[in-house]
């Protein structure tokens, strides 16, 4: 298979020829149709994640066609369109058994436990507890770029944050995952407050669903900003970005008893950012990780894209080729452009 690989932290990638996978017993080989270009793959690129050892290929967020599957897999057939959670489960853990998927204690990741879709297959491990079937109404490249930024967004807001109708929800950075972000909420009937440092990132916002936008480039105080705009502060806040300036902002812009979601990654220099605990304790605020999304609430998503109350086809910026993905790997950290990236040419 043509794959992109880096056989060094931080090295350009090269397209190779890779031995074609087998699947595991309890697995499947998914033929990728469309994969997203994340900036969770530049995190592991540069070197920020220990599982990934060398050489790699990565690649989290994917959609396509089972091409082979494992003796024992029970409930998926070659040719099914088929999409995955970013974090799968083994089924069989403490976890797995509580529903809880995305923090499984044996967890696996394709693109940073093992090889990802950054290529024409890519394994899939305990096929009939992770896979997710796709509806036909729904394309490859939107199917792909649900795969990590707008599940974790949907678990955040929903089911972490419990955002309710009504509610102030503030999304610091309108990447792919605060963009997503303020779709869903705006979808459940929240009001978005989306900040972010890019015009053309909070214009899309807006069109998105934001009621108000702040640009953190231009205000003197961000917090004091979202604070006035909710007369208050946000119910619910997300740092969709991943850095101690976002993730300080967003406890702080929080009202009494509200909930701080983490949804951007913390790594390397930046893992043990500053938090304003003494206004955590109080105000009584609750501070929440998000990590992906179980492959069994992927129905409630899709339902909600099936009847038009999401479209996430709208957060599709750039359809790449897999050649033109190693540049868009190296520069995420640019934060070019505005919306998802995808690679559908293979």
């Amino acid at each position: 298979m043509k794959a992109v690989v880096f056989e060094q932290f931080s090295a350009p990638p090269r397209i190779q020829q890779l031995p074609d996978p087998t699947p595991e017993p309890h697995g499947v080989v998914v033929n990728v149709r469309a994969t997203g270009v994340c900036r969770s793959d530049w995190h592991g690129w540069v070197g920020h994640d220990t599982d990934i050892q060398l050489p790699h290929v990565p690649g989290h967020e994917l959609a396509g066609v089972v091409e082979a599957v494992g003796k024992d897999v029970k409930k998926w057939r070659i040719g099914d369109r088929v999409t995955v959670p970013f974090v799968g489960g083994c089924g069989t853990c403490p976890e797995c058994h509580s529903g809880n998927h995305q923090v499984c204690d044996s967890q696996f990741q394709p693109g940073f436990t093992h090889w990802g879709s950054f290529a024409e297959y890519v394994g899939i491990h305990y096929a009939d507890v992770n896979l997710v079937a796709l509806p036909e109404t729904l394309d490859f490249a939107t199917a792909a770029s649900l795969g990590c930024r707008f599940v974790t967004s949907f678990r955040a807001v929903v089911d972490q944050g419990k955002t309710a109708a009504g509610q102030w929800v503030a999304v610091h950075g309108c990447g792919g995952v605060g963009l997503s972000a303020v779709m869903i909420a705006n979808a459940i009937g929240a009001n978005v407050v989306a900040v972010d440092i890019s015009e053309e990132a909070l214009n899309l916002a807006r069109q998105l669903g934001a009621t108000a936008t702040v640009n953190a480039a231009k205000v003197a105080n961000v917090v004091e900003a979202v604070a006035e705009i909710t007369r208050g502060g946000a119910h619910v806040s997300l740092d969709a970005l991943g850095h101690p300036t976002t993730c300080f902002n967003s406890i702080s812009n929080l009202r009494k008893r509200g909930k701080h979601i983490q949804v951007g990654l913390m790594l390397a220099e930046n893992s043990t950012p500053a938090i304003p605990m003494s206004k955590v304790i109080a105000n009584e605020l609750e501070i929440l990780g998000s990590h992906g999304m179980q492959a069994h609430r992927y129905d409630a998503m899709l339902a909600m894209i099936e009847s038009g109350k999401l479209a996430p086809e709208k957060l599709i910026g750039k359809r790449i080729t897999l050649e033109q993905s190693i540049d868009a790997l190296m520069n995420m950290d640019k934060f070019e452009g505005a919306g998802v990236t995808v690679v559908t040419e293979f």
